[in-house]
């Protein structure tokens, strides 16, 4: 073990929430209790509907399949198909995965990048992108505009919009842009898009959208989670839509790999898919945190930009992220350094929505 240990830890980042512990420490020292706004997971309830289909599906005895049931794959496509606006969606342009995290991160090493390729994502950004490139020994490339790099070597342009961590959302117009850019210099462009269902101010597109793919898949795939909209980050339930090409191999690579979705989980995916009320029951709780957090954050002195989707509010005081992380600190309220983000963000902090609506009504009270 302590030979292999060395190598992987130099090619990945320190893992950055460690560096939060003390503050963690800080915050929840106060009388009342932390008020944790650093992590977007999920507090709310897991809707009835799913937790019925999940305990339903119990009795699993036997090996899920890679691709899924062929109820699952339905309620894949229909969905695409519904709610992305997408055209013409086959069993063939769709794949479960095992939350979308592992596909992030584990993606570049399934395409067979290596050495001397490059993976290319926004210089604010998830760090999970670029993890995922030097798991495989590519270059990782952040970018401000993707159609200004160089395509020589790049394999694998990231997008992600709603962003995370600020919330910016990419008009329809700009994605086409760059889809028809990386289609004229060979690149697959990979769109994470699991805020897509939580636009506040602006109306988030995908990918497969008509009017930015031309109505065809061919060298895009997106990216979508259940954890968000439907409360199901511990079910572990996302999927991949896009070109077929591409999510054939990857799923003969993942049945060799033995990455399955869970029955259970199969089945929950599809009760999720199918229902919109809870998604806008939802969506609700969400807006009524982001309209008490946002007006307590501008009273007490910060600006926020972009942030208009997604579960973050992206703020700043204009002084060094840590410092700002500090003074919410010791008011008890814990939030994420901009810098976690890419060295752009060193002046924002990202305050997530995902608390209680108590714990929402602390931190508002703090703030004032």
């Amino acid at each position: 073990m302590s030979a292999v240990s060395p190598r992987v830890s130099s090619r990945l980042p320190v893992f950055p929430w460690d560096k939060l512990e003390p503050y963690r420490a800080t915050a929840a020292a106060h009388p009342d209790g932390i008020v944790d706004l650093s992590i977007g997971t999920p507090v709310d309830p897991v809707p009835a509907l799913i937790q019925r289909a999940l305990t339903g599906a119990a009795d699993s005895p036997g090996y899920p399949t890679v691709w899924g049931t062929a109820e699952l794959r339905d309620a894949l496509t229909g969905w695409v198909e519904r709610r992305l606006g997408a055209r013409g969606v086959a069993h063939t342009n769709v794949l479960p995965v095992v939350g979308s995290k592992e596909l992030v991160a584990w993606l570049p090493t399934q395409l067979g990048l290596g050495a001397g390729d490059k993976v290319a994502f926004p210089r604010l950004a998830y760090p999970t992108y670029e993890v995922g490139a030097r798991l495989c020994g590519a270059e990782p490339v952040p970018y401000t505009d993707p159609t200004e790099l160089d395509p020589a070597g790049l394999r694998l342009l990231w997008l992600n919009s709603p962003s995370n961590p600020t919330g910016a959302v990419l008009p329809r117009e700009e994605l086409a842009r760059v889809v028809a850019w990386a289609r004229a210099h060979d690149v697959l462009v990979v769109s994470d898009e699991c805020y897509l269902e939580l636009g506040w101010e602006a109306e988030p597109s995908s990918v497969l959208h008509p009017d930015v793919c031309g109505g065809t898949y061919e060298g895009v795939v997106a990216v979508h989670s259940l954890s968000k909209r439907s409360n199901l980050a511990g079910y572990r339930a996302a999927f991949a839509a896009g070109d077929a090409d591409v999510l054939g191999e990857l799923l003969r690579i993942r049945k060799h790999g033995g990455m399955m979705t869970p029955a259970p989980v199969q089945a929950a995916t599809v009760a999720a898919l199918g229902d919109d009320t809870h998604v806008r029951e939802q969506r609700q709780r969400y807006a009524a945190r982001r309209t008490a957090l946002r007006g307590a954050l501008e009273a007490h002195g910060f600006r926020i930009d972009h942030s208009e989707a997604s579960l973050y509010l992206w703020s700043t005081r204009d002084e060094p992220c840590w410092d700002t992380v500090a003074h919410l600190a010791g008011l008890g309220i814990l939030v994420a350094p901009g810098d976690f983000y890419g060295p752009a963000g060193e002046r924002h902090v990202r305050v997530a929505l995902t608390a209680t609506d108590e714990r929402v009504g602390a931190a508002v009270k703090r703030l004032g």
